[in-house]
């Protein structure tokens, strides 16, 4: 999701604490995620909702016109919440949205103690999709049929995967608003490990390591960064040696290709 600005990312806040109230959180993100895709469809129903020089009880109103009978009450009464508060602008409306469903699902999983395994399959469909070329292009088409795109995601995922993290990745897919399979997929697997109060280090490593070396390398992490850290390893045989970790925007480089590309610029220089 892209960075809100301030009254946007007031708004949200205010709405994420009403959404912790919900009882069924799955039942919650499936319809936020269905108001999103509407609302990505229609531009003035969005920019009417969004509107903050129109009355809040008019904007409130519109919402209970559109979704009473067709969804839950209580996503009906938090998408009402959503639409009362200030947004700087219909975009950021639609990903405030987009980001309640995401924290719904995420939630739900969490209080039923799979948020782990949620993490853990949307890094390593991110991997596999990251892997084939011809399947990113297919999954990030934005004008290829969303039900063909969707078919293809589940000969991936059917039965193989937690319903949780297989709504996440089809709603993705359904509508992923400017972003690519595999990007999508990374950012949904940083949200779950944040869920956990956690930050990613994405690992690539010559080889596979051992359960004691993970253990070593998120201890030493921790110790670095001053908080918890989960690891996502992935294997590139191309590094030669050693290890290439990146922690949000720092990168270190432990690799042997990675000290060969540095005497090179050097050399260079």
């Amino acid at each position: 999701m892209t960075l809100l600005h301030a009254a946007s990312r007031e708004a949200l806040a205010s709405a994420e604490l009403k959404l912790l109230d919900a009882t069924d959180f799955g039942t919650l993100g499936d319809e936020l995620f269905a108001v999103v895709g509407l609302l990505s469809r229609e531009p003035g129903l969005r920019r009417a909702l969004a509107d903050s020089s129109a009355e809040s009880r008019r904007r409130t109103e519109l919402t209970r016109q559109l979704f009473a009978g067709k969804l839950a009450e209580p996503t009906v009464e938090l998408v009402e919440s959503v639409v009362s508060s200030r947004w700087s602008n219909p975009r950021e409306l639609v990903d405030g949205i987009e980001s309640l469903a995401r924290t719904a699902l995420l939630v739900g999983a969490e209080r039923a103690g799979k948020l782990d395994t949620i993490e853990d399959e949307l890094f390593r469909l991110g991997r596999i999709v990251a892997a084939n070329g011809e399947l990113e292009r297919l999954l990030s088409d934005p004008a290829a049929p969303v039900d063909g795109k969707l078919d293809l995601l589940r000969s991936l995922t059917a039965r193989k995967v937690d319903p949780t993290t297989e709504k996440l990745a089809e709603a993705l897919v359904a509508n992923p608003r400017g972003r690519r399979a595999v990007e999508g997929l990374e950012e949904l697997a940083d949200l779950a490990a944040k869920r956990r109060e956690r930050s990613v280090a994405h690992v690539t490593s010559v080889a596979p390591l051992t359960e004691a070396q993970q253990e070593r390398l998120a201890a030493t992490l921790q110790r670095i960064y001053a908080r918890p850290i989960a690891l996502h390893v992935e294997i590139d045989e191309e590094l030669l040696g050693g290890l290439v970790i990146r922690v949000g925007d720092e990168v270190i480089d432990g690799s042997a290709a990675g000290r060969l590309d540095d005497l090179r610029r050097r050399l260079a220089g």
